[in-house]
């Protein structure tokens, strides 16, 4: 069941035996993607900073806690894990963030230094989709980009904000594909797709 308003998330337990602990968003996907049954708990990264950053290293009791996995495939391709966020963005030779489409899709609510989704959760069922305008002018971008940090990015009329299960992003020229950091190539065509409660970690 995903989190519902004014509910607790997860449950305290007792920290298994064999709890495997990842320090990234990439090792937890890649960990869940392997279909590794053994517990996980998260250590590092812009989820386990969305989860409040607790240190696990010493405690003996932590949280279970559901969590939405997000799979895509790039071009009809065969399906990717991903956990925090994907980024779709012009290749560095074409501008990279500063020229042309953006859509970054969050699970998580940072993107390294920034606060991309403070509305956002992990276990709601959906992630956040954010589209900055192609035709954001370098110093509209510098700007929204200063205001990352602080969420202050938003609202913005170049900035197009929808909550979804699915998203379908399309591209008439290939783009870069990242997904928790990690740089999974480029595609026209990327579909993303929610997995509500496909795993439970450990925090």
């Amino acid at each position: 069941m995903t989190i519902k308003p004014n509910e607790p998330w997860g449950s305290e337990v007792e920290r298994p035996a064999d709890l495997v602990v990842v320090d990234s968003d990439a090792a937890l996907a890649e960990h869940l993607a392997e279909g590794d049954v053994k517990p996980v708990g998260v250590a590092g990264g812009d989820l386990f900073r969305t989860l409040g950053a607790r240190p696990i290293a010493d405690r003996t009791v932590l949280r279970c806690l559901p969590l939405d996995v997000v799979r895509l495939r790039l071009d009809g391709g065969a399906p990717r894990t991903a956990v925090a966020h994907v980024v779709v963005r012009s290749p560095w030779w074409r501008g990279s963030w500063w020229r042309g489409p953006v859509s970054v899709v969050m699970n998580a609510e940072f993107l390294g230094a920034w606060d991309v989704a403070p509305r956002g959760h992990p276990n709601d069922g959906r992630v956040e989709r954010f589209d900055l305008d192609p035709r954001t002018s370098l110093r509209q971008r510098s700007a929204i980009r200063g205001r990352l940090p602080s969420a202050s990015h938003l609202p913005h009329p170049s900035i197009d904000r929808r909550v979804a299960k699915r998203h379908l992003i399309e591209r008439e020229r290939p783009a870069e594909v990242w997904a928790d950091g990690r740089r999974l190539g480029r595609a026209r065509t990327i579909d993303i797709e929610v997995v509500a409660d496909g795993a439970a970690i450990h925090a």
